[in-house]
């Protein structure tokens, strides 16, 4: 993986990666860091039979941004019977614009390593051009769900299967706003999911 000029170098051989290593170093000045622990606000820690990550890190620091860090948790992210629309609510000041569109792109991110808001960050992700107060307040509901949850990632474990296995849902017509349709899928490598 490479972001920048930071690059993760995994292989099940690890004569594989010295040597990639070694080619590297002959045009590139490279510091090795060692076993991988932490890289773009994602924690990576070895368990049994695979890899856990998370971002309780910088989990926190949204919550902490956001002024929730003490908030009550709540179990969901989103209520499944409220539909939301560009009409509910009142429109947001320039500075609350900023704030709502600021933590909606903080919880984006929160997203690589948890897959159960991502449906509800999307569906904030469409009112940034004129954000209200009813989807400030399903930011914050996604943000108490997040205080509740905060140890939760994605876990890769070694599996015997490399079969890919996708499902996907949708939701016909189901925005009151537009009539458009709202879709959902996991993909998974063997029993690990990886999209």
């Amino acid at each position: 993986m490479v972001y920048v000029d930071d690059i993760i170098v995994a292989s099940s051989s690890s004569e594989a990666v010295g040597a990639l290593l070694k080619n590297l170093k002959k045009d590139f000045a490279l510091k090795d860091l060692g076993e991988l622990h932490f890289f773009l606000g994602i924690e990576v820690k070895k368990v049994q039979n695979g890899l856990a990550l998370n971002q309780e890190r910088y989990a926190r620091d949204i919550l902490v941004r956001s002024g929730m860090n003490k908030c009550k948790a709540i179990d969901t992210p989103l209520s499944s019977s409220e539909k939301m629309s560009l009409e509910d609510g009142n429109p947001l000041g320039s500075k609350d614009c900023t704030r709502y569109r600021s933590m909606v792109g903080a919880l984006q991110y929160l997203t690589l390593t948890r897959p159960a808001i991502s449906f509800a960050v999307n569906k904030v992700c469409q009112f940034l051009h004129s954000p209200t107060t009813a989807h400030w307040s399903a930011v914050k509901r996604i943000l108490r769900y997040v205080q509740g949850t905060l140890s939760l990632g994605l876990r890769f474990g070694k599996s015997k299967s490399m079969i890919v296995s996708a499902f996907s849902d949708v939701d016909w017509t189901g925005c009151i706003d537009d009539r458009r349709s709202t879709g959902g899928f996991a993909v998974f490598l063997g029993s690990n999911l990886i999209s």
